[in-house]
Protein backbone atom coordinates (compact mmCIF):
# COMPACT_ATOMS: atom_id res chain seq x y z
CA UNK A 1 0.00 0.00 0.00
CA UNK A 2 1.08 3.66 -0.39
CA UNK A 3 2.76 5.02 2.15
CA UNK A 4 0.72 7.70 4.15
CA UNK A 5 2.29 11.50 4.90
CA UNK A 6 2.81 12.68 7.98
CA UNK A 7 1.35 16.85 8.10
CA UNK A 8 4.02 19.22 7.85
CA UNK A 9 3.48 20.62 11.13
CA UNK A 10 3.70 17.13 12.99
CA UNK A 11 7.09 16.14 11.56
CA UNK A 12 9.02 18.06 13.84
CA UNK A 13 7.43 15.41 16.67
CA UNK A 14 7.82 12.24 14.73
CA UNK A 15 11.12 10.35 15.22
CA UNK A 16 11.98 7.31 13.87
CA UNK A 17 15.68 5.83 15.35
CA UNK A 18 18.31 4.58 12.98
CA UNK A 19 21.65 5.61 12.28
CA UNK A 20 21.37 8.24 9.56
CA UNK A 21 18.41 10.21 11.41
CA UNK A 22 20.65 12.98 12.74
CA UNK A 23 20.77 14.68 15.86
CA UNK A 24 17.54 14.09 18.11
CA UNK A 25 15.38 17.08 18.78
CA UNK A 26 11.70 16.07 19.08
CA UNK A 27 8.97 18.93 19.51
CA UNK A 28 6.97 18.41 22.53
CA UNK A 29 5.06 20.12 25.38
CA UNK A 30 3.78 22.69 22.43
CA UNK A 31 -0.02 22.48 21.95
CA UNK A 32 -1.63 20.31 19.71
CA UNK A 33 -2.00 21.48 15.84
CA UNK A 34 -4.88 22.39 14.60
CA UNK A 35 -6.46 20.19 12.24
CA UNK A 36 -4.78 17.13 13.36
CA UNK A 37 -7.84 15.40 15.84
CA UNK A 38 -4.75 15.38 18.72
CA UNK A 39 -5.32 12.17 20.96
CA UNK A 40 -4.06 14.55 23.81
CA UNK A 41 -7.14 15.60 26.61
CA UNK A 42 -7.05 19.07 27.64
CA UNK A 43 -6.61 21.09 30.37
CA UNK A 44 -9.86 20.40 32.11
CA UNK A 45 -9.51 16.86 31.63
CA UNK A 46 -6.15 17.10 33.27
CA UNK A 47 -7.17 18.35 36.31
CA UNK A 48 -9.98 16.15 36.52
CA UNK A 49 -8.26 12.59 36.58
CA UNK A 50 -5.70 13.72 39.08
CA UNK A 51 -7.97 15.31 41.81
CA UNK A 52 -11.17 12.95 40.92
CA UNK A 53 -9.84 9.91 43.28
CA UNK A 54 -10.17 11.76 46.12
CA UNK A 55 -13.12 9.87 47.58
CA UNK A 56 -14.48 12.29 50.48
CA UNK A 57 -14.09 15.87 48.74
CA UNK A 58 -17.23 17.30 46.57
CA UNK A 59 -16.15 17.84 42.64
CA UNK A 60 -18.44 20.34 40.60
CA UNK A 61 -17.88 20.90 37.21
CA UNK A 62 -18.65 24.97 36.64
CA UNK A 63 -19.38 25.36 33.13
CA UNK A 64 -21.74 23.50 30.38
CA UNK A 65 -23.34 19.99 31.44
CA UNK A 66 -21.48 18.46 28.48
CA UNK A 67 -17.93 18.89 29.76
CA UNK A 68 -19.70 17.29 32.97
CA UNK A 69 -20.74 14.17 31.09
CA UNK A 70 -17.12 14.01 29.11
CA UNK A 71 -15.38 13.28 32.86
CA UNK A 72 -18.12 11.45 34.62
CA UNK A 73 -16.48 8.43 36.06
CA UNK A 74 -13.16 9.51 34.45
CA UNK A 75 -11.09 6.43 36.39
CA UNK A 76 -11.28 3.26 37.57
CA UNK A 77 -10.08 4.34 40.98
CA UNK A 78 -12.11 2.51 43.19
CA UNK A 79 -12.73 3.60 47.15
CA UNK A 80 -12.00 1.68 50.56
CA UNK A 81 -15.24 3.95 51.87
CA UNK A 82 -16.69 7.28 50.73
CA UNK A 83 -17.75 7.37 46.81
CA UNK A 84 -18.89 10.77 46.46
CA UNK A 85 -16.06 11.42 44.08
CA UNK A 86 -18.06 8.97 41.71
CA UNK A 87 -21.34 11.89 41.42
CA UNK A 88 -20.97 13.68 38.91
CA UNK A 89 -22.05 17.52 39.61
CA UNK A 90 -22.24 20.70 37.20
CA UNK A 91 -23.89 24.23 37.38
CA UNK A 92 -25.20 23.25 33.95
CA UNK A 93 -24.63 26.83 32.34
CA UNK A 94 -27.14 27.71 29.88
CA UNK A 95 -27.47 31.15 27.93
CA UNK A 96 -28.90 33.40 30.61
CA UNK A 97 -26.06 32.22 32.54
CA UNK A 98 -23.71 32.92 29.97
CA UNK A 99 -24.91 36.36 29.26
CA UNK A 100 -25.57 37.28 33.00
CA UNK A 101 -22.75 35.40 34.85
CA UNK A 102 -22.89 32.14 36.80
CA UNK A 103 -21.46 33.25 40.12
CA UNK A 104 -24.99 33.08 41.99
CA UNK A 105 -25.92 29.99 40.47
CA UNK A 106 -22.40 28.42 41.57
CA UNK A 107 -22.54 29.95 45.06
CA UNK A 108 -26.27 28.13 45.52
CA UNK A 109 -25.03 25.10 44.07
CA UNK A 110 -22.25 24.88 46.72
CA UNK A 111 -24.42 25.16 49.27
CA UNK A 112 -26.66 23.24 48.74
CA UNK A 113 -24.26 20.18 48.06
CA UNK A 114 -22.43 20.64 50.94
CA UNK A 115 -25.55 21.06 53.38
CA UNK A 116 -26.55 17.27 51.52
CA UNK A 117 -23.21 15.50 51.71
CA UNK A 118 -21.26 17.29 54.11
CA UNK A 119 -17.89 16.57 52.51
CA UNK A 120 -14.01 16.95 53.59
CA UNK A 121 -13.77 19.73 51.00
CA UNK A 122 -15.02 20.97 47.43
CA UNK A 123 -13.09 21.39 44.35
CA UNK A 124 -14.40 23.80 41.76
CA UNK A 125 -12.96 23.28 38.29
CA UNK A 126 -13.31 26.14 35.64
CA UNK A 127 -14.29 24.91 31.98
CA UNK A 128 -13.83 27.24 29.01
CA UNK A 129 -16.86 29.27 29.55
CA UNK A 130 -15.88 30.31 32.52
CA UNK A 131 -12.22 31.52 31.17
CA UNK A 132 -14.44 33.81 28.93
CA UNK A 133 -17.16 35.05 30.87
CA UNK A 134 -15.01 35.76 33.70
CA UNK A 135 -16.64 34.45 36.78
CA UNK A 136 -14.67 35.21 39.67
CA UNK A 137 -14.77 31.75 41.02
CA UNK A 138 -11.73 32.70 43.36
CA UNK A 139 -14.15 35.15 45.44
CA UNK A 140 -17.65 32.14 45.38
CA UNK A 141 -14.87 29.70 46.75
CA UNK A 142 -13.56 31.84 49.73
CA UNK A 143 -16.88 32.93 50.55
CA UNK A 144 -18.38 29.50 50.99
CA UNK A 145 -15.78 28.19 52.41
CA UNK A 146 -15.76 30.80 55.12
CA UNK A 147 -19.67 29.90 55.75
CA UNK A 148 -19.53 26.03 55.35
CA UNK A 149 -16.11 26.12 57.27
CA UNK A 150 -14.84 23.42 54.72
CA UNK A 151 -11.75 24.12 51.91
CA UNK A 152 -13.10 24.76 48.65
CA UNK A 153 -10.70 25.05 46.31
CA UNK A 154 -10.80 26.52 42.81
CA UNK A 155 -9.28 24.62 40.43
CA UNK A 156 -8.49 26.84 37.04
CA UNK A 157 -8.91 24.36 34.27
CA UNK A 158 -10.37 26.36 31.27
CA UNK A 159 -9.30 23.67 28.49
CA UNK A 160 -8.40 26.05 25.91
CA UNK A 161 -5.25 27.74 28.61
CA UNK A 162 -2.69 25.00 27.45
CA UNK A 163 -3.00 20.77 27.60
CA UNK A 164 -3.26 18.05 29.59
CA UNK A 165 -0.54 18.50 31.20
CA UNK A 166 -1.11 22.66 32.54
CA UNK A 167 -4.50 20.72 33.81
CA UNK A 168 -2.13 18.63 36.19
CA UNK A 169 -0.49 21.42 37.07
CA UNK A 170 -3.87 23.41 38.04
CA UNK A 171 -4.90 20.12 40.35
CA UNK A 172 -1.18 20.25 42.00
CA UNK A 173 -2.41 24.21 42.57
CA UNK A 174 -5.68 23.24 44.44
CA UNK A 175 -3.99 20.22 46.04
CA UNK A 176 -1.17 22.47 47.45
CA UNK A 177 -3.74 24.71 49.04
CA UNK A 178 -4.99 21.49 51.89
CA UNK A 179 -1.34 20.09 52.18
CA UNK A 180 0.35 21.50 55.66
CA UNK A 181 -3.34 22.01 56.92
CA UNK A 182 -3.82 19.13 58.75
CA UNK A 183 -1.50 18.14 62.11
CA UNK A 184 1.47 15.65 61.89
CA UNK A 185 1.53 14.01 65.21
CA UNK A 186 2.48 10.85 65.30
CA UNK A 187 3.86 10.22 62.16
CA UNK A 188 6.91 8.01 61.92
CA UNK A 189 10.16 8.63 60.92
CA UNK A 190 9.90 5.73 58.34
CA UNK A 191 6.96 7.36 56.41
CA UNK A 192 6.00 8.07 52.94
CA UNK A 193 3.57 9.50 50.54
CA UNK A 194 2.52 7.52 47.61
CA UNK A 195 1.69 9.83 44.92
CA UNK A 196 0.71 9.79 40.93
CA UNK A 197 -1.08 6.39 41.78
CA UNK A 198 -4.80 6.62 41.28
CA UNK A 199 -6.14 3.15 42.76
CA UNK A 200 -6.93 1.84 39.37
CA UNK A 201 -8.38 -1.16 39.81
CA UNK A 202 -7.16 -1.36 43.45
CA UNK A 203 -3.86 -0.65 42.67
CA UNK A 204 -2.93 1.67 45.62
CA UNK A 205 -3.84 -0.75 47.70
CA UNK A 206 -1.32 -3.49 46.55
CA UNK A 207 1.20 -0.79 46.28
CA UNK A 208 0.61 0.11 49.71
CA UNK A 209 0.48 -3.45 50.76
CA UNK A 210 4.32 -3.78 50.64
CA UNK A 211 5.85 -0.71 51.64
CA UNK A 212 3.49 -1.68 54.56
CA UNK A 213 5.15 -4.98 55.01
CA UNK A 214 8.40 -3.39 54.98
CA UNK A 215 7.76 -1.45 57.86
CA UNK A 216 6.89 1.50 55.91
CA UNK A 217 4.04 4.18 57.26
CA UNK A 218 1.70 5.64 54.22
CA UNK A 219 0.48 8.71 55.11
CA UNK A 220 -1.39 9.62 51.90
CA UNK A 221 -1.68 8.07 48.71
CA UNK A 222 -2.26 11.22 46.13
CA UNK A 223 -4.83 10.82 44.79
CA UNK A 224 -5.96 7.60 44.94
CA UNK A 225 -8.20 6.46 47.54
CA UNK A 226 -7.72 9.96 48.71
CA UNK A 227 -9.09 11.43 51.59
CA UNK A 228 -8.72 14.82 52.42
CA UNK A 229 -7.48 14.69 55.97
CA UNK A 230 -4.74 12.61 55.38
CA UNK A 231 -3.81 14.86 52.16
CA UNK A 232 -3.84 17.88 55.12
CA UNK A 233 -0.98 15.95 56.92
CA UNK A 234 1.27 14.62 54.28
CA UNK A 235 3.89 17.08 54.53
CA UNK A 236 4.38 15.34 58.06
CA UNK A 237 6.06 12.16 55.93
CA UNK A 238 9.64 12.08 55.78
CA UNK A 239 9.47 11.13 51.67
CA UNK A 240 7.50 11.44 48.31
CA UNK A 241 7.56 8.83 46.06
CA UNK A 242 6.26 9.63 42.45
CA UNK A 243 4.98 7.41 40.01
CA UNK A 244 2.65 9.36 37.31
CA UNK A 245 5.52 12.12 37.38
CA UNK A 246 3.62 13.96 34.62
CA UNK A 247 1.09 15.23 37.02
CA UNK A 248 2.34 14.72 40.19
CA UNK A 249 5.92 16.09 40.09
CA UNK A 250 5.21 20.05 40.37
CA UNK A 251 3.35 18.93 43.86
CA UNK A 252 6.06 17.20 44.96
CA UNK A 253 8.58 19.51 44.03
CA UNK A 254 6.63 22.45 45.97
CA UNK A 255 6.44 20.27 48.73
CA UNK A 256 10.11 19.39 48.84
CA UNK A 257 10.97 23.56 48.89
CA UNK A 258 8.21 24.87 51.17
CA UNK A 259 8.48 21.04 53.78
CA UNK A 260 11.98 19.96 52.63
CA UNK A 261 10.58 16.76 52.26
CA UNK A 262 12.89 15.28 48.88
CA UNK A 263 11.07 12.80 46.42
CA UNK A 264 11.57 10.67 43.80
CA UNK A 265 10.21 8.92 40.94
CA UNK A 266 9.37 5.06 40.90
CA UNK A 267 7.09 2.89 38.69
CA UNK A 268 5.07 0.06 39.92
CA UNK A 269 4.58 -1.79 36.13
CA UNK A 270 6.61 -5.18 35.52
CA UNK A 271 9.14 -7.17 37.67
CA UNK A 272 12.09 -4.72 37.11
CA UNK A 273 10.44 -1.46 38.01
CA UNK A 274 8.32 -2.60 41.23
CA UNK A 275 11.47 -4.16 43.03
CA UNK A 276 13.75 -0.93 41.74
CA UNK A 277 10.39 1.22 43.73
CA UNK A 278 10.47 -1.08 46.42
CA UNK A 279 14.54 -1.06 46.52
CA UNK A 280 15.24 2.65 46.21
CA UNK A 281 12.67 3.33 49.07
CA UNK A 282 14.44 1.13 51.14
CA UNK A 283 17.73 2.69 50.24
CA UNK A 284 16.52 6.03 51.26
CA UNK A 285 15.87 4.82 54.52
CA UNK A 286 19.11 3.12 54.72
CA UNK A 287 19.57 3.92 58.60
CA UNK A 288 17.23 0.95 58.78
CA UNK A 289 18.75 -2.60 57.42
CA UNK A 290 15.29 -3.79 58.01
CA UNK A 291 13.83 -2.23 56.02
CA UNK A 292 15.81 -3.25 52.84
CA UNK A 293 15.97 -7.19 54.47
CA UNK A 294 11.98 -6.99 54.20
CA UNK A 295 11.91 -5.59 50.34
CA UNK A 296 14.25 -8.32 49.51
CA UNK A 297 12.11 -10.85 50.85
CA UNK A 298 9.35 -9.60 49.35
CA UNK A 299 10.59 -9.61 46.00
CA UNK A 300 12.26 -13.13 46.30
CA UNK A 301 8.50 -14.21 47.46
CA UNK A 302 7.03 -12.47 44.57
CA UNK A 303 9.08 -13.50 41.58
CA UNK A 304 9.40 -16.69 42.85
CA UNK A 305 5.60 -17.45 42.44
CA UNK A 306 4.99 -15.35 39.41
CA UNK A 307 7.68 -15.69 37.26
CA UNK A 308 6.79 -19.13 35.93
CA UNK A 309 3.36 -18.19 35.15
CA UNK A 310 5.01 -15.42 33.01
CA UNK A 311 6.94 -17.81 30.87
CA UNK A 312 4.29 -19.78 30.03
CA UNK A 313 3.41 -16.86 27.85
CA UNK A 314 6.97 -15.96 26.77
CA UNK A 315 6.68 -18.97 23.90
CA UNK A 316 3.80 -17.92 22.38
CA UNK A 317 4.70 -13.90 22.22
CA UNK A 318 8.70 -14.10 21.65
CA UNK A 319 8.61 -12.12 18.41
CA UNK A 320 5.97 -10.14 18.02
CA UNK A 321 5.97 -6.31 17.85
CA UNK A 322 3.91 -4.05 19.98
CA UNK A 323 3.14 -0.39 19.57
CA UNK A 324 2.64 1.88 22.75
CA UNK A 325 1.03 5.00 22.95
CA UNK A 326 0.11 6.20 26.69
CA UNK A 327 -0.52 9.29 28.51
CA UNK A 328 2.82 9.70 30.27
CA UNK A 329 6.45 8.99 28.89
CA UNK A 330 8.05 7.34 31.59
CA UNK A 331 5.33 4.64 31.78
CA UNK A 332 6.51 3.99 28.42
CA UNK A 333 9.71 3.07 30.07
CA UNK A 334 8.00 0.29 32.25
CA UNK A 335 6.09 -0.76 29.11
CA UNK A 336 9.19 -1.24 26.82
CA UNK A 337 10.81 -3.42 30.02
CA UNK A 338 8.31 -5.33 30.68
CA UNK A 339 7.31 -6.50 27.06
CA UNK A 340 10.99 -7.44 26.62
CA UNK A 341 10.15 -9.51 29.44
CA UNK A 342 8.61 -11.76 27.35
CA UNK A 343 10.46 -11.65 24.23
CA UNK A 344 8.26 -8.79 22.90
CA UNK A 345 9.85 -5.97 20.17
CA UNK A 346 8.37 -2.46 20.64
CA UNK A 347 8.27 -0.68 17.23
CA UNK A 348 6.63 2.61 18.26
CA UNK A 349 6.70 3.96 21.70
CA UNK A 350 4.60 7.45 22.33
CA UNK A 351 2.88 9.40 24.50
CA UNK A 352 0.44 12.80 25.16
CA UNK A 353 2.78 14.48 27.98
CA UNK A 354 6.56 13.35 27.12
CA UNK A 355 9.20 16.12 27.96
CA UNK A 356 13.06 15.99 25.86
CA UNK A 357 14.56 14.20 28.58
CA UNK A 358 11.59 11.63 28.67
CA UNK A 359 12.32 10.95 25.02
CA UNK A 360 15.65 11.29 24.88
CA UNK A 361 15.31 7.83 27.35
CA UNK A 362 12.71 6.22 25.14
CA UNK A 363 15.66 6.89 22.10
CA UNK A 364 17.91 5.06 24.29
CA UNK A 365 15.72 2.12 25.47
CA UNK A 366 14.18 1.35 22.17
CA UNK A 367 15.83 -0.74 18.95
CA UNK A 368 16.98 1.08 15.45
CA UNK A 369 14.23 1.62 13.46
CA UNK A 370 11.42 1.90 16.62
CA UNK A 371 9.21 5.22 15.94
CA UNK A 372 9.08 7.66 18.94
CA UNK A 373 5.81 10.36 18.60
CA UNK A 374 4.50 12.57 20.58
CA UNK A 375 0.79 13.89 20.87
CA UNK A 376 -0.03 12.01 17.93
CA UNK A 377 -3.02 11.20 15.81
CA UNK A 378 -5.40 8.38 14.57
CA UNK A 379 -3.89 8.96 11.16
CA UNK A 380 -0.30 9.00 12.15
CA UNK A 381 -1.05 5.81 14.35
CA UNK A 382 -2.80 3.56 11.87
CA UNK A 383 0.17 4.73 9.78
CA UNK A 384 2.94 3.26 11.78
CA UNK A 385 1.16 0.29 13.09
CA UNK A 386 0.69 -1.01 9.25
CA UNK A 387 4.18 0.43 8.33
CA UNK A 388 5.97 -1.71 10.85
CA UNK A 389 3.48 -4.49 11.26
CA UNK A 390 2.55 -4.37 15.11
CA UNK A 391 0.73 -7.65 16.16
CA UNK A 392 -0.40 -5.13 19.63
CA UNK A 393 -1.51 -1.77 20.58
CA UNK A 394 -1.36 -0.60 24.09
CA UNK A 395 -2.82 2.17 24.85
CA UNK A 396 -5.99 4.04 26.05
CA UNK A 397 -9.74 4.45 25.08
CA UNK A 398 -9.18 6.18 22.46
CA UNK A 399 -6.59 4.08 20.65
CA UNK A 400 -8.80 1.06 20.84
CA UNK A 401 -10.77 1.32 17.75
CA UNK A 402 -7.58 1.63 16.16
CA UNK A 403 -6.33 -1.31 16.51
CA UNK A 404 -9.50 -3.12 16.11
CA UNK A 405 -10.22 -1.86 12.50
CA UNK A 406 -6.57 -2.43 11.49
CA UNK A 407 -7.02 -6.09 12.79
CA UNK A 408 -4.71 -6.41 15.76
CA UNK A 409 -4.60 -6.93 18.86
CA UNK A 410 -5.27 -3.91 21.70
CA UNK A 411 -4.16 -3.89 25.46
CA UNK A 412 -5.61 -1.09 27.24
CA UNK A 413 -3.35 0.32 29.95
CA UNK A 414 -4.92 3.48 30.48
CA UNK A 415 -7.04 5.02 33.43
CA UNK A 416 -10.51 3.13 32.69
CA UNK A 417 -9.24 -0.10 33.54
CA UNK A 418 -10.99 -2.48 36.21
CA UNK A 419 -8.00 -5.29 36.18
CA UNK A 420 -4.95 -4.15 38.32
CA UNK A 421 -1.54 -4.00 36.40
CA UNK A 422 0.32 -2.44 38.93
CA UNK A 423 2.88 -4.57 41.32
CA UNK A 424 4.06 -7.81 40.61
CA UNK A 425 0.49 -9.47 40.12
CA UNK A 426 -0.52 -7.04 38.35
CA UNK A 427 2.56 -8.21 35.24
CA UNK A 428 0.68 -11.53 35.19
CA UNK A 429 -2.11 -10.27 34.67
CA UNK A 430 -0.87 -7.90 31.87
CA UNK A 431 0.92 -9.92 29.99
CA UNK A 432 -2.01 -12.69 30.13
CA UNK A 433 -4.57 -10.08 28.70
CA UNK A 434 -1.27 -9.00 26.13
CA UNK A 435 -1.19 -12.96 25.77
CA UNK A 436 -5.09 -13.37 25.32
CA UNK A 437 -5.62 -10.20 22.70
CA UNK A 438 -2.19 -11.10 20.32
CA UNK A 439 -2.84 -14.65 20.03
CA UNK A 440 -6.77 -14.33 19.67
CA UNK A 441 -8.03 -16.56 16.51
CA UNK A 442 -10.38 -13.85 16.01
CA UNK A 443 -7.82 -11.55 13.52
CA UNK A 444 -7.52 -14.49 10.89
CA UNK A 445 -10.88 -13.25 9.83
CA UNK A 446 -10.01 -9.39 10.11
CA UNK A 447 -8.24 -7.78 6.94
CA UNK A 448 -4.86 -7.73 9.80
CA UNK A 449 -2.06 -5.24 8.98
CA UNK A 450 -3.87 -3.66 6.06
CA UNK A 451 -4.33 -7.15 3.87
CA UNK A 452 -7.83 -8.69 2.32
CA UNK A 453 -9.59 -11.49 3.27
Amino acid sequence: MDKLEILEGRKQSVFEKNKDAGAFDISCETTSLSGSVSQRACVFCGSRVVLYPVADALHIVHGPIGCAAYTWDIRGSVSSGPELHRLSFSTDLQEMDVIYGGEKKLYKSLIELIDQYTPKAAFIYSTCIIGLIGDDIDAVCKKVSEEKGIPVLPVHSEGFKGTKKDGYKAACDALMKIVGTGSTEGIGKYSINIMGEFNLAGEAWIIRKYYEEMGIEVVSTQTGDGRVDDIRRSHGAALNIVQCSGSMVKLAKMMEEKYGIPYMRVSYFGIEDMSKALYDVANHFSDNPAIMEAAKNIVRREVGEIYPQIMKYRAALSGKKAAIYVGGAFKAFSLIKALSSVGMDVVLAGSQTGNKDDYAGLKEMCDEGTVIVDDSNPVELSKFVLEKQADLLIGGVKERPIAYKLGIGFCDHNHERKIPLAGFVGMVNFVKEVYQSVMSPVWQFAPRKGGKL
